[in-house]
């Protein structure tokens, strides 16, 4: 699935201004977004989620219009069908591992019931291998198996597109490699577009073909990756 960017967003902030001016087309299932910190890539994933409103462009996702500044489009972020996993997956601590797979799945705003079971949570329960911990909570299981768990919650819903923001960062190098390599064989079980963001070379080497370099808010290289 294509997307294409051109946005632009002025911010300011502690005494300095901050232009994001991103303009990029991508046909990749497996992209990455690299760059030092402070580059704008959690800006850009951050639009293309719906969380930020640039001041100008267009993002387009397959044949939907997500934002055109010039025709007043923007939808919703609940309505792009876009995942959005940030840094610390973002886990409901109270719910189950079953239950924050589930959640979203049932409208409004009550949580999905202990041992009540939705064909489509079920479906990646079984495919991430999280059975045997369906009744645990957050606290109580690895770090590699809270990003499954983050990604099947995400993947439940069927999104067009995955975003992950910085997923390794909080990591010590061992886990780091262990869930890179995780993820990356996540990857190729599943036929959803995947966008990364890293600052770690080694994680564009394992979990991108892809690789768009920013640097200042802006695209300055777009290169392919041999596969690995």
């Amino acid at each position: 699935m294509q997307l294409h960017l051109d946005i632009r967003r002025q911010l300011e902030g502690a005494g300095r201004g901050f232009e994001l001016d991103v303009a990029f087309t991508a046909d990749s299932h497996r992209l990455a977004l690299f760059g030092p910190s402070g580059a704008g890539k959690t800006l850009t994933l951050q639009a293309i989620a719906g969380l930020l409103r640039p001041s100008a462009g267009t993002i387009r996702l397959g044949d939907r219009v997500l934002f055109d500044a010039a025709a007043g489009i923007d939808i919703r972020p609940q309505h792009r069908n876009v995942a959005y996993l940030f840094q610390d997956y973002a886990l409901f601590p109270h719910l189950t591992v079953a239950q924050n797979i589930a959640f979203g799945l049932v409208r409004g705003w009550r949580n999905p019931r202990q041992g009540e079971r939705h064909p489509q949570a079920e479906r990646w329960i079984e495919a991430f291998g999280l059975a045997p911990v369906r009744d645990l909570y957050p606290a109580d299981i690895s770090g590699g198996q809270k990003q499954r768990v983050a990604l099947a919650r995400a993947l439940a819903r069927r999104p067009d597109i995955v975003l992950l923001d910085e997923p390794f960062s909080a990591l010590d190098p061992a886990l780091r490699a262990r869930l890179r390599e995780e993820l990356r064989e996540l990857q190729a079980s599943i036929d959803v577009p995947m966008l990364v963001v890293s600052h770690d070379p080694a994680d564009v080497a394992a979990l991108a073909d892809q690789v768009l370099e920013m640097r200042d808010g802006r695209i300055h290289a777009q290169t392919e990756v041999p596969p690995v």
